[in-house]
């Protein structure tokens, strides 16, 4: 089957959470295109530290041995690219979102969240959106750890939204009062970054 005969099934389907299986203005891809503005940061798991930070009442700080220690989960889930080609049924592997979250008390104040990664990139999401069901802290992409251009060691997982809000090479949450742009919302993209709104530039 080729990708324009594939694109063509998918329309009409939908997900396991009721949308259509392929966002309007979204082709289908098999394979894992590397997009990253700038260098692409190289991590070693020995010098890896993650923090959540902000409004909470007592920030954590942990490495690699720590993470890795944690739950584990796999699920999984589609990929949508707002240079418009989305990736279906792949597996990803890492620490489910609301385990992190269980690590700290949010302050009530708190209605966002901005990633910080390695390298200077942040991306920014309402709380509401970083706290769902298929949101991860990924390491791991169809049993292989991620490589360094995919993100690795580690980057943030948010399917529902397109894919520059699943921030490469994380390192940090903070939580804030106000949602405030990432880096590529500074430069004129979507504050939210619905596919299925098509919600890719201001």
């Amino acid at each position: 089957m080729s990708l324009s005969e594939r694109d063509s099934q998918l329309k009409g389907q939908k997900n396991s959470f009721g949308q259509e299986k392929l966002p309007a203005g979204q082709h289908v891809t098999l394979k894992f295109p590397v997009l990253t503005y700038g260098s692409t940061p190289m991590v070693d798991t020995t010098e890896w530290k993650f923090k959540l930070d902000g409004l909470v009442e007592s920030p954590v700080e942990f490495d690699w041995q720590t993470f890795m220690a944690m739950p584990q989960t796999s699920l999984t889930a589609d990929f949508h690219c707002v240079t418009a080609w989305s990736m279906f049924d792949k597996v990803w592997t890492g620490v489910h979102i609301r385990d992190l979250l269980s690590l700290v008390k949010i302050k009530s104040e708190a209605k966002a969240v901005m990633a910080h990664c390695y390298g200077g990139y942040t991306a920014n999401m309402l709380l509401e959106v970083l706290n769902d069901d298929d949101v991860l802290l990924c390491h791991s992409w169809e049993g292989q750890p991620l490589t360094a251009e995919h993100g690795g060691p580690c980057r943030l997982f948010v399917p529902k939204r397109y894919a520059w809000k699943s921030a490469k090479w994380i390192n940090r949450l903070e939580f804030i009062a106000k949602d405030r742009p990432g880096f590529w919302e500074q430069n004129g993209y979507s504050m939210t970054a619905d596919p299925w709104k098509e919600e890719r530039y201001w």
